[in-house]
């Protein structure tokens, strides 16, 4: 499974790592992600996402149904 978050579509990103010299490689800045489980009351169930930290923070804020919801607009979410 890819390192992509399943409710705001963040992935890793790509840039350098910087030497004291300037000397430039390519490395990757990866999605802080964390596998989670949620109880929805709606459909009475469990379901495990793999989710951003910050997507948590969205979920703390304005609950699991209306994340998810808005991530199925965006087309993020197909279940």
């Amino acid at each position: 499974m890819s390192r992509v978050c399943e409710l705001t579509g963040k992935k890793a990103m790509v840039g350098n790592n910087v030497s004291h010299a300037m000397n430039k490689t390519k490395r990757k800045f990866n999605a802080n992600l964390v596998k989670k489980r949620f109880f929805i009351p709606e459909e009475d169930r469990w379901v495990t996402l793999k989710v951003c930290t910050s997507a948590l923070k969205d979920i703390n804020k304005k609950g699991i149904s209306a994340v998810i919801k808005e991530a199925k607009a965006k087309g993020f979410l197909q279940k």
